[in-house]
């Protein structure tokens, strides 16, 4: 008998030890041992820790992002015939790369070049008080002289922008810009 009420006091005591809120354990075995409790801080908030007193800092200079590299060319108009001889399409013109390059195309180039690439995009015809709202007329893609250009020529006035046309580099990531290229060369004739 006495076996069993020792029994039965153990089964109570395991029982009653369970917790079922797994957000709270309810034990601290650390105590306030340092860094056992980090001091989160958020992004803009005061931090006693750095000279300036942000808690964002910018990146050491000279750093480069995780798989990123940083573009060669800088000025719009100069750069272009250099960068159509050195840099050249690392992708190959297979069903996924023109697909997603209609459709990052259709996003970001259709608006002013057209779906079909004649340079008659929707923001072209935009009218307000019998005046256009959009000053330049965009380039045919579709004509010869574009499809004779190299594709780093292509590529470089997407990434820098070229005449009234804004860079896209900070939209479009390094691949899909190169898939752009490879549906007008592909796809807009």
């Amino acid at each position: 008998m006495k076996k069993y009420i020792i029994l039965l006091l153990l089964v109570l005591a395991g029982l009653t030890s369970c917790n079922h809120r797994q957000e709270n354990t309810d034990w601290d075995y650390m105590g306030d041992f340092d860094m056992y409790y980090s001091k989160a801080y958020e992004s803009y908030a005061p931090n006693p820790n750095f000279k300036d007193g942000k808690t964002l800092q910018k990146p050491v200079a000279g750093t480069i992002a995780r798989e990123f590299m940083p573009y060669p060319f800088k000025d719009k108009f100069g750069d272009k015939a250099k960068a159509g001889k050195l840099l050249k399409n690392p992708l190959k013109p297979s069903k996924e790369n023109l697909e997603r390059g209609k459709m990052k195309y259709d996003i970001y180039c259709a608006i002013c070049h057209g779906k079909t690439g004649k340079g008659d995009g929707h923001l072209t015809k935009l009218v307000k008080n019998g005046k256009k709202l959009y000053p330049g007329v965009p380039a045919n893609l579709t004509a010869g002289y574009i499809h004779a250009k190299p594709d780093g020529e292509i590529f470089h006035v997407i990434t820098m922008g070229s005449a009234i046309m804004g860079a896209h580099a900070s939209q479009i990531n390094t691949d899909d810009r190169w898939r752009i290229v490879l549906y007008i060369k592909n796809n807009l004739k």
